[in-house]
């Protein structure tokens, strides 16, 4: 599984990358902010919503501390998707927040 760093994460955002995240955390928790420009699809819900996605396009997959989106990413890319686990997740990411 392919994995990322929050530091490569926010010198991404820093730099305008188009980004495509997805944050698998549950609605309680992203009352606290989410990553700017990340969809929210709690965990349990992603195998109903995976018609949302483009297998072609790269995801990278959050939570709280890296768990459960390290679950989603083994999901996802045994149905072809290609998607990248945010190591630490949100307990480590340190970046701008955005409240939905």
């Amino acid at each position: 599984m392919k994995a990322m760093t929050t530091d490569e994460l926010v010198n991404l955002l820093d730099a305008n990358e188009d980004l495509h995240v997805i944050d698998v955390r549950e609605d309680f928790e992203v009352e606290h902010g989410m990553i700017p420009g990340a969809v929210h699809i709690p965990l349990g819900s992603i195998p109903e919503r995976t018609n949302e996605l483009d297998a072609k396009t790269p995801y990278i997959v959050v939570c709280k501390g890296g768990g459960r989106s390290a679950n989603a990413c083994q999901y996802l890319e045994a149905q072809g998707f290609n998607v990248i686990n945010l190591e630490g997740g949100m307990m480590a990411y340190d970046g701008e927040l955005e409240f939905k």
